[in-house]
């Protein structure tokens, strides 16, 4: 999966801001916490959910099932806001 064209992850102050650049019919900003900053990373590159269960796992040392259910609830939004390639 991969994050569409046309959006930008910026820092801003100590926030982590998706903006929508060029001609999207988007309005507003997306604001992300740490976690949904690296998995927005991740998935601007294109990655594969496992890929992004395992980095959360990797950064945080949590446990893997519940990496696994936080990378599909990110994965539902991005979703449902029409932000992803798969």
């Amino acid at each position: 999966m991969k994050i569409k064209d046309g959006y930008l992850l910026k820092e801003v102050a100590g926030s982590h801001i998706v903006v929508p650049v060029g001609d999207l019919n988007f309005e507003g900003l997306i604001n992300l916490n740490e976690t949904g900053a690296l998995l927005w990373g991740k998935i601007e590159k294109g990655c594969t959910r496992e890929e992004l269960v395992s980095a959360l796992v990797a950064e945080y040392e949590v446990d893997e099932a519940i990496a696994s259910k936080d990378v599909d609830a990110f994965i539902e939004i991005l979703k449902k806001e029409n932000l992803i390639n798969e």
